[in-house]
């Protein structure tokens, strides 16, 4: 494939594909009410939205906000993650501090298109626009793509595992680490899902009818059902990771 990408200042007309790429997510994920700040991203953040593009093709999209990262300090990316980054880069903004770091949201690669090597290369896309806009730290709540399968192991103890070359065990934190990503600590509160039980129902399929942590495919962590409260929470860990980028 011959990858380009382009933004969303370059071809805003491409917005309604940005949305309806089928990546494969658990329809779950979308009912974080701070996803509702993504689509304002598109239009505060237009240059940090990526479209990638293999002729006239979409086939990946990616996500990202600026902010500012006080002395590239560890302790300072809260242990919110995903969601502590979104509304971090729009208070910031609005109170006119200067970005001087990205955060990844989300990097996707069609549903049909995964399991080729994209997401490599999809990273690599990111990390130039990153470069192109002058920025030299690229940062991500990264979701470990087989955790859903260990969904009682702690967040930690999955992320320290590795291969016998040193590498991490899960695939999406290998990727990171080949491209230079330096794993710092988990993010134990990433997302946050609160719904009733009757929309809990609908998003997974599952008849959620006794109390207590529930697995559910495609969660890293179980849900926490009470059906005497008539509702469920699910509270997702990520790992943060960053990139240094050298400037070309």
């Amino acid at each position: 494939m011959d990858l380009r990408t382009v933004t969303m200042v370059e071809r805003p007309d491409l917005e309604n594909e940005l949305w309806e790429l089928d990546s494969g997510w658990p329809a779950f994920i979308d009912h974080d009410p701070v996803t509702a700040l993504l689509d304002l991203a598109v239009d505060r953040f237009p240059e940090f939205q990526l479209v990638v593009l293999d002729g006239d093709e979409v086939v990946a999209k990616v996500h990202s906000v600026p902010f500012h990262w006080s002395d590239r300090d560890p302790d300072e990316l809260g242990p919110g993650g995903w969601d502590w980054v979104l509304t971090t880069a729009f208070l910031q903004d609005r109170e006119g501090i200067t970005p001087n770091a990205v955060s990844a949201l989300e990097i996707s690669v069609r549903i049909d298109l995964q399991g080729r090597g994209l997401a490599a290369r999809v990273l690599a896309l990111l990390a130039d626009n990153c470069r192109r806009l002058r920025f030299g730290d690229l940062v991500a709540p990264v979701r470990p793509t087989h955790k859903h399968q260990r969904p009682r192991q702690p967040m930690g103890e999955y992320a320290r595992e590795t291969r016998d070359d040193g590498l991490p065990a899960d695939p999406w934190l290998r990727v990171h680490a080949r491209a230079g990503g330096r794993l710092l600590r988990p993010c134990p509160a990433s997302m946050t899902i609160a719904g009733s039980l009757e929309q809990w129902r609908e998003w997974t399929d599952l008849p959620l009818t006794s109390s207590g942590p529930v697995e559910v495919p495609g969660a890293l962590v179980p849900v926490v059902v009470d059906v005497d409260a008539d509702h469920a929470v699910y509270v997702e860990p990520n790992v943060w990771v960053h990139h240094a980028l050298d400037q070309r």
